[in-house]
This record gives structure tokens, C-alpha cells and sequence, in this order.
């Protein structure tokens, strides 16, 4: 049976670093599985909160390019409105229009707030709006050299690092759920940045009220493991109730089965992805860029961003990084602005 292993970086991707594995597996003693993490974990940098500066940048209004070829992979954040297709929505499509129109109740309205967000949070400059979601949905196949053997003949889920598109847009996705930090929340929600989180119960657990308010900002919550294990080293048998007992989880305390599966540091082999469609999963997106709160990682060889990128984050603050939540945050979209690509929101394109 064949093994997808990710290449350097991505084999300890998620695995929480040293002060909070101690921390979750005081919380968390009965996970062994936590002892095959230390396939060199990655820890990923966070923001700190902004501020008004003084002597801010020039502001101009952010509209997304629309050209672009889609590359093989690549990382960013999925933005734009609730999708068409009712099984991805995060939350109701019209609370979240609602909410949008009681604050802004024109366009010049809502850009000059989306310019003094920018100045709060201390942006290099006002990031860029995305396209309105496709009407068509791009097909998502699995990227060569991450099938498994049968993939397609057994209708596998299709794993992938980007999204093909021409418009100059990335997909921002957040993993696990260590971190828990309420300026992010206020962040995101002041910039109107959609993004993607991949959660693991385990770490999630102490504190399901504040996914609970994220969900309510219209971000997607979806399946990362109960235990975050190194799932290739587990029985099909193990692997199914990693993944489908993530899926009740998640059911239970925020209302929907998620259609999206990450597994824990991009491993997987093909008992992975059938026990992923054994449980409602239909996407196994990874990523092809890793943003952390000091740089960039990339995983392909040329180090640049692409139309469609994934990018890849954690919930991680001060005692795992250099930095806080926001302080990445404030990293990803001052590099993809400058460089002109827009946040989209990643269910809007599946």
C-alpha cells in the first residue's frame, strides 16, 4: 500500500511545540498517538494585536487582479461570499449578508472602513478584494504524485495544494486549535478576512465557545483528527475513528459534518482517504505555502505564490512563536497584497 509523505517541512506540520505539548498532554494523557509527533514539528509563528501607528502608509482602495495562471500548488486564505453549494456554508448565508449590510450601507461605506481597518491593524496597505465566488466550480483532482494506489478507481477524495483558478487570488487555512486568542477573532473580523480551520478535538475541547464565535463570522470548521496521530502508522480500523469521530464532534457542537479533511502533518496513505469517505469527507486539501510569524516556507522550488495556493498556518501565540496571531496575520497579507493577490474564501471555489 503506498505512503504519501509530505516533503521536509511537512513532517511535523501541526504537531504543537514544546510549551504546548506539555501543556495538552496534561490536558490530553491518555493520547499516545502524541509520541509519533516528534517527527520534527514545525512550530508557526503568530501576530501581535495592532494599533493605530503613527506615520501609517499611504491607503488605497484594494481591487483584486483577475488574471493569472494556476500553478501546482500553493497557499493562502478563502475569502468572498457563502458558496452556492449548501453543504459548505459555514453559517447562514443570509446572517452573514446581513451582518455585512448593517455595517456598511454603501461601497464607499465599507471601503473607507476596510481602510481604517488597515491603519488599526498596522497593514503596509488595504488588502485586496477578492472576485465574486466562480458560478462554474473548478474541477479538483488529486495533485500528481499524491494518489494513493486505486484512488480513482475506489473514488477517493481528491488531495490537492491548490485550487485552479486564473484569478490572482490564495486560500488561507488555520490548523489545530491551540491557540485561542480573542484579538485575533477581532482582527479578522475588522478586515473581513476569510479563512479556513482545521481543527483537532483534543486541543479544541477546553474551549469550544470560542470556535463556536468564529463559526459565527462565517469561517468553515472542519475535521483534523480527534488526537492529531500520525495517521500512516494506524489501522484502518484506528484511522476511522480518528477522522469520523472528529466528524460527531464537530456535528454536535456546531450543527454541521464537515466536508473537508486535513490529516495531521499531510500524511496519509490509502486507508487514510477511505476512512475519509467513509465518514462524509469529499476534499483533502493540503497546502503549498506555510506562513509563520517571522517568514515563508514554500514547497515549491521557485518560492513563489501562485493563482489557487493553499496556505497553510496555525493557531499558535507568545509561548510557541515570536509573536502573536495577528502578527502572522499581519505577515501573510502585507506579502500577498504587495503582491497582488486577494484572500479568497476556499469553500466558495469547491
Amino acid at each position: 500500500m503506498r505512503l504519501v509523505v509530505q516533503n521536509d517541512k511537512s513532517l511535523g506540520y501541526g504537531a504543537p511545540p514544546v510549551g504546548r505539548r506539555r501543556r495538552t498532554a496534561r490536558r490530553a494523557r491518555v493520547h499516545g498517538v502524541m509520541a509519533v509527533l516528534v517527527v520534527a514539528a514545525i512550530a508557526a509563528g503568530c501576530a501581535q494585536p495592532g494599533g493605530s501607528a503613527a506615520g501609517a502608509p499611504p491607503w488605497a482602495g484594494g481591487v483584486s487582479g483577475t488574471t493569472g495562471v494556476p500553478g501546482p500548488g500553493g497557499g493562502s486564505e478563502a475569502a468572498g461570499s457563502p458558496p452556492s453549494r449548501q453543504p459548505l456554508e459555514a453559517s447562514s448565508p443570509a446572517a452573514t449578508a446581513n451582518s455585512q449590510a448593517k455595517k456598511f450601507q454603501s461601497a464607499q461605506e465599507a471601503r473607507t472602513a476596510r481602510i481604517a481597518a488597515a491603519r488599526r491593524w498596522r497593514l503596509d496597505s488595504v488588502p485586496l478584494t477578492p472576485p465574486p465566488p466562480p458560478a462554474k466550480k473548478p474541477e479538483i483532482t488529486t495533485r500528481d504524485g499524491f494518489e494513493v494506489d486505486g484512488h480513482e478507481e475506489l473514488g477517493l477524495p481528491p488531495v490537492f495544494t491548490t485550487v485552479p483558478t486564473r484569478h490572482r487570488v490564495v486560500f488561507l487555512t488555520i490548523d489545530d486549535g491551540a491557540e485561542k486568542d480573542p484579538t485575533f477573532l477581532r482582527m479578522m473580523d475588522d478586515l473581513q478576512v476569510p479563512y479556513t480551520a482545521f481543527l483537532s478535538n483534543y486541543l479544541i475541547k477546553e474551549d469550544y465557545g470560542y470556535f463556536r464565535r468564529m463559526q459565527r463570522s462565517g469561517v468553515v470548521l472542519n475535521n483534523h483528527t480527534l488526537h492529531h496521530p500520525y495517521l500512516p502508522a494506524l489501522s484502518y480500523r484506528r484511522q476511522q475513528h480518528e477522522i469520523c469521530g472528529m466528524q460527531e464532534v464537530i456535528e454536535e457542537r456546531y450543527g454541521k459534518r464537515p466536508l473537508l479533511f486535513r490529516p495531521p502533518f499531510g500524511n496519509y496513505n490509502r486507508n487514510s482517504l477511505r476512512a475519509a469517505k467513509s465518514c462524509g469527507i469529499e476534499y483533502v486539501p493540503l497546502w503549498n505555502e506555510e506562513v509563520f510569524v517571522d517568514h515563508w516556507d514554500y514547497r515549491e522550488w521557485d518560492r513563489k505564490i501562485r493563482p489557487g495556493d493553499i496556505v497553510l498556518s496555525h493557531f499558535r501565540g507568545r509561548e510557541d512563536w515570536k509573536g502573536t496571531m495577528p502578527d502572522m496575520i499581519r505577515r501573510f497579507l502585507n506579502k500577498v497584497t504587495a503582491e497582488g493577490y486577494a484572500v479568497a474564501r476556499l469553500e466558495d471555489y469547491l
